[in-house]
């Protein structure tokens, strides 16, 4: 789990436009290295077969979820990159983070900071009054027992775990404060989601000249407190 700030005022920030001045090159070399490591796998094998993937789908079976009706966010990229070749272009801060989801087959979610309410996140059951929205302005409510990422409003941020999240968080040319959150369930999910972890931390400061406060969640430590 990542927080970083782009700053704010006339400071550069990562969307382009107002908020400043964009990557450019050197973040199209990223994420062409990063999705390369995606299509060597890919080329041995589907994604439905990566271990890191499996793990996500034994996951959504426990939970009442046909693992290939809702699939968590990097099967859905890795499927995407597959079949079409190329991944979705959203945001510079989301294209470097999805492509670094495909090369690790880890699910990566980007929020806006300022659109969660304070004081906490957490990924809980949801209780069924949640409201969650959707990137084309609808309203759902996530159904109670599902796991999805809920703020202190009542407001959810994410459906079934790691299948979806939602428009009213989602980064845009505004951000100026980002949280990126990498889940997995696999073996050997701790190491690999620390090695993702670090690689976009590196991304972020030389890309962006941001320093972002990074923490590994377990069981064990399951807090991280961020933004202060």
């Amino acid at each position: 789990m990542l927080y970083g700030e782009f700053g704010g005022g006339d400071a550069a920030g990562p969307g382009g436009g107002a908020a400043g001045p964009a990557a450019g090159a050197e973040l199209e070399a990223r994420i062409a290295a990063y999705t390369a490591v995606a299509r060597e796998r890919l080329a041995a094998g589907t994604e439905g077969e990566f271990p890191e993937v499996r793990a996500w789908r034994r996951t959504y079976t426990r939970l009442g979820l046909r693992p290939t009706q809702y699939r968590c966010a990097s099967e859905s990229l890795l499927r995407r990159l597959r079949r079409e070749g190329s991944l979705p272009r959203i945001h510079p801060v989301v294209d470097l983070c999805n492509a670094a989801s495909v090369a690790y087959a880890i699910p990566v979610a980007v929020l806006d900071v300022d659109r969660i309410a304070e004081p906490w996140l957490e990924v809980r059951r949801a209780r069924g009054d949640e409201t969650y929205t959707t990137f084309g302005g609808g309203s759902e409510h996530p159904a109670a027992g599902e796991v999805t990422f809920a703020d202190s409003a009542g407001r959810a941020h994410a459906r079934r775990w790691t299948n979806r999240q939602s428009g009213y968080s989602a980064v845009g040319e505004a951000t100026r404060r980002v949280l990126v959150v990498a889940e997995g369930m696999h073996e050997t999910a701790a190491a690999d989601v620390a090695k993702l972890t670090d690689a976009v931390e590196g991304e972020l400061e030389r890309l962006w000249g941001v320093a972002p406060k990074a923490a590994l969640l377990t069981a064990a430590e399951p807090e991280f407190v961020f933004g202060e």
